[in-house]
């Protein structure tokens, strides 16, 4: 799994005017949450791009006044109108506690319906599972080699070990091959 690594400043003073302070600098204002409580900070907005804007599940090694944790983001709020990102909150990966947390999925194999000219549709694109930080993975995948013209695979189908647990219904379409226009 990919780790991003973060330097972040301490923030001694906080609310809605400090915070505003720290925009104003060109800085996100930042809080991780953890098990000995909450821990304000700022950030460069340039080492969280790598971060922020991509489909990928990455883990963030979190560098706070030269004390290194391992986390994860939990929220990230944007400008209405600019997009630019505003505040992000990140989740303190504890070894032994479990997080819930969401994983992009994708599909392995080549289905015999889309061999006989179906299209793969894929209607899910990440699963929310419960795991700890040791059984955290960047990706879970679904066999799609079996599913015939107008068959789907289902949540239940998706290949998670046995330190998961599955929060998503187990009946979900996560993919499906549809039958063309031209073959019905």
């Amino acid at each position: 799994m990919e780790k991003v690594r973060v330097v972040g400043t301490s923030r001694k003073v906080m609310g809605s005017k400090s915070a505003k302070e720290a925009r104003n600098a060109g800085l996100v204002p930042c809080v991780i949450y953890g098990q000995e409580g909450t821990e304000h900070f700022t950030t460069d907005p340039k080492q969280l791009k790598s971060l922020i804007y991509t489909p990928d599940f990455k883990t963030v090694d979190l560098v706070l006044d030269g004390k290194s944790k391992s986390a994860i983001i939990k929220d990230i709020q944007f400008h209405p109108v600019m997009g630019n990102v505003l505040h992000v909150d990140f989740l303190e990966l504890t070894p032994g506690v479990a997080v819930k947390v969401d994983i992009p999925l994708s599909s392995k194999g080549i289905s015999e319906g889309v061999k006989l000219g179906g299209k793969l549709l894929q209607q899910l694109r990440k699963i929310r599972v419960k795991v700890t930080p040791e059984n955290l993975v960047d990706r879970l995948y679904v066999d799609v080699t079996s599913l015939e013209l107008g068959q789907s695979a289902r949540v239940r189908d998706v290949e998670v070990t046995d330190d998961m647990i599955v929060m998503n219904p187990a009946a979900t379409p996560v993919v499906m091959v549809e039958t063309p226009r031209a073959l019905r």
